[in-house]
């Protein structure tokens, strides 16, 4: 049985390298979620990125807390799981909060991993030794500025952009990267920024050879996009408007996106992401593995699961020193000059939580007996 004796929520505020903004606005630093359990000996990591606000998502660190402390780790202390993948069915009677069921799963997992001294990926079924890594820029305020960081992530060795877009910051910027940038791989996320009145001034897009067009409509739809991927050939990625393995398969079957950004934290786990991953396999669909400027923790997990043989496109995986000074593990999350990110084969997630780290960005803590 999976039965912790001890569990911490570790509310940490990290100070980031360069500010990032999108059409939700701008942040310096990332407030985070990390879920400590203790069992045997041993100690398994997870994470809920639900940042300080609710805008990407109605979720935040406080309200994870919460929601951990006074429904999720009951369930789980009065009916303890022998395997991770018995999580779902255990929060189903807790509705949303998919964050806050995420980090708790995610450190059953790391925990069962270290139990039996394998590498989380292999118990996720992954099969590739390296895993592909893009980088997610934010909106700058200038376009010199967002064509110097391109160009710095480019000779970085990363094999693939993405740009956050918002209505005034769009066609102007895709025009000035694709002139200075022809052939890099170049994708676009406008996070919920347009409706379908601005259908015509979308379609424009389709100039820009983008590899896709990430969320361009309502955090929720799926309908609209299924109007609007009708009238234009760049694909459609959904992210927001997919919570579950169902919400994939609807989409799919609607026809409102041909490839889905998957997140462990948004779709409530690393069971329901692996769902969701094979849902998409079966309907042809390519995947990757979305970021939410998570710690050293969630970055692991992210490249645990983005070792499925269904993740065929560079995700949003980075190095850790593309958002920290100082990662909260060691050894940092390290890009390789060819782009890609070697998947760890040590127990768990392969890599080492700095407690002490942990301690020093901690602005909030919770022991949970």
């Amino acid at each position: 049985m999976l039965r912790p004796h001890r569990l911490d929520l570790l509310h940490l505020r990290l100070p980031l390298l360069h500010f990032f903004e999108t059409s939700f606005g701008r942040v310096d630093a990332q407030e985070t979620l990390l879920v400590r359990v203790e069992a045997d000996g041993l100690v398994g990591w997870g994470e809920c990125p639900a940042s300080a606000g609710p805008f990407y998502s109605s979720e935040t660190v406080v309200t994870c807390r919460y929601v951990l402390r006074e429904f999720l780790v009951p369930l789980l202390r009065a009916h303890p799981v022998s395997d991770p993948t018995e999580c779902g069915a255990l929060f189903r009677g807790v509705r949303g909060h998919r964050m806050a069921k995420a980090g708790l799963e995610m450190a059953l997992w790391d925990l069962r991993a270290r139990r039996e001294g394998r590498p989380l990926s292999a118990l996720y079924g992954g099969n590739r030794k390296r895993i592909e890594s893009g980088v997610s820029l934010g909106i700058e305020d200038r376009v010199e500025d967002l064509l110097a960081r391109v160009g710095e992530f480019i000779a970085r060795g990363y094999r693939r952009i993405k740009v956050k877009i918002k209505p005034g910051w769009d066609l102007a910027v895709l025009e000035s990267l694709r002139e200075r940038f022809p052939d890099v791989p170049l994708m676009a996320d406008a996070n919920s920024a347009y409706t379908l009145d601005d259908l015509a001034h979308l379609k424009r897009l389709d100039a820009f050879r983008l590899m896709m067009v990430e969320q361009p409509l309502a955090y929720e739809d799926i309908v609209d996009h299924r109007r609007l991927q009708a009238e234009m050939a760049t694909p459609i990625c959904l992210d927001e408007s997919i919570h579950s393995a169902d919400d994939a398969r609807r989409a799919l079957e609607l026809g409102s996106c041909r490839i889905i950004n998957i997140k462990q934290a948004r779709v409530g786990g690393p069971t329901e992401a692996r769902r969701l991953h094979d849902v998409c396999a079966r309907a042809g669909a390519p995947v990757w593995c979305g970021g939410l400027l998570e710690s050293g923790v969630g970055r692991a997990h992210n490249v645990a699961i983005s070792s499925l043989p269904g993740f065929t496109l560079p995700g949003d995986v980075s190095g850790s020193d593309r958002y920290w000074k100082e990662d909260v593990v060691e050894p940092p999350v390290l890009v390789a000059p060819d782009g890609t990110i070697q998947v760890p084969t040590g127990p768990g997630l392969g890599y080492e939580v700095v407690e002490e780290r942990v301690a020093r960005w901690t602005v909030a803590k919770e022991t949970l007996e």
